[in-house]
């Protein structure tokens, strides 16, 4: 069966062709620049690369395009767009409707609709997907798979906040999570690394991108999680503050008589790595430190501080873990990161070998074989969860 996974942003779609449930990846992409005077599709198939620039007004051109390269006879990927059965879309949030992947229905798209003003960069872009999706491939089923979704197994004492219970009641402000397809399948990687059951292993993963979440997986079930009700909260990230004392935004919003959208804007955009050293990108922020910049230097540590907290409250938490998992851009590519988060945990058993530790792959253990808790570096694959998800939802 071949199955198209989307992943559709405000201005942009992420694609991958699947042939399943051989999880061949056929062909990858993106769309980019959606509705500026140019735009780009790009296209990878077998390690060859294209690109064409070409105007793109909306979602559902892009979608078409797509199809339209997808179709051509010089590729060999699909003789008719029915050939494709499936669509799998990333949603990012599903609110408490949804605990795993469904196929959308009316009544799914309107509650996911519904969770707009949860998401509101990041939803209606999702919709637009969809609706171009059906466009395009009008016979295929369209199933999502939700951010959110993993996360919706943590108990009220870990996602409710210290609010007025009315705030939940009525408006479900509450902590949601993110990231839960990678956290989902980082964790599964792990246990089969361990040789392990998924429902008897304890695992803490840390996807650390330019969007950053640690989350602690009991049995193979999300317990707890550092992002919030929005992806801000947690631990410090490319461009967002992570974790603020709210006083210290209310007292910006005085001083510099700042509206709501503007404290937004500087929370979510201008702060992070990004507010302390001018850069959001790890490995620009790595070579100023490395030229010893104080600034890119106290942002790293900062980085690391914030995620090493997390992982001692998890262990804490959940009491002792058999893994901790590094996955996302940074999690994957960066040694140093990596050992700078574990070093001060050694009083958990940790034991980091340095070589292993240094190597580039795509997963790989870089504990010693005597440490009491096993760390390892994951390629994370939210692509392969959700094609996985949309399968099973058709097939069944």
């Amino acid at each position: 069966m071949k199955l198209l996974v989307l992943n559709c942003g405000s201005s942009s779609i992420k694609y991958q062709l699947l042939e399943m449930p051989a999880e061949k990846v056929l062909a990858v992409g993106v769309v980019e620049r959606i509705g500026e005077a140019m735009g780009k599709i790009k296209m990878e198939i077998d390690g060859n690369k294209e690109a064409f620039d070409l105007p793109i007004e909306n979602h559902e051109i892009g979608v078409s395009k797509v199809i339209d390269l997808l179709l051509d006879p010089k590729r060999s990927l699909i003789s008719s767009p029915d050939e494709i059965k499936a669509i799998g879309h990333r949603i990012v949030h599903g609110g408490e409707f949804f605990s795993e992947s469904v196929e959308l229905t009316p009544d799914a798209i309107e509650k996911i609709a519904a969770c707009n003003d949860f998401a509101p960069l990041h939803n209606p872009a999702n919709l637009k997907g969809i609706k171009a999706a059906q466009a395009a491939l009008p016979k295929a089923v369209n199933c999502g798979t939700f951010d959110t979704a993993f996360h919706q197994t943590m108990e009220p004492v870990a996602y409710m906040y210290g609010l007025p219970y009315k705030y939940y009641e009525q408006y479900k402000i509450r902590r949601y999570g993110f990231h839960g397809s990678s956290h989902r399948y980082v964790s599964q990687e792990a246990a089969k690394m361990m040789n392990k059951p998924l429902d008897n292993c304890k695992t803490i993963v840390c996807h650390i991108g330019n969007g950053s979440s640690v989350t602690a997986v009991v049995n193979g079930k999300s317990v707890d999680t550092s992002m919030g009700f929005t992806p801000l909260e947690g631990v410090v990230m490319g461009t967002r503050a992570g974790n603020v004392d709210m006083g210290a935004a209310f007292q910006m919003m005085r001083l510099e008589n700042l509206s709501i959208d503007e404290i937004d804007n500087i929370v979510n955009k201008q702060s992070g790595l990004k507010g302390i050293a001018g850069v959001s990108d790890m490995r620009d922020l790595q070579s100023m430190a490395a030229q010893g910049d104080k600034k890119a230097q106290l942002a790293k540590e900062m980085l690391t501080l914030s995620i090493k907290k997390y992982v001692g409250a998890y262990l804490a938490e959940i009491g002792g873990a058999d893994c901790i998992a590094f996955a996302g851009g940074i999690g994957e590519h960066d040694g140093d990161v990596r050992k700078g988060i574990l070093a001060g945990l050694e009083c958990f058993g940790i034991e980091l070998d340095e070589t292993a530790n240094n190597k580039q792959g795509e997963s790989w253990v870089i504990s010693t074989p005597n440490s009491k808790i096993k760390v390892m570096v994951i390629q994370t694959n939210e692509e392969i969860v959700i094609a996985r998800d949309t399968y099973n939802i058709v097939t069944k």
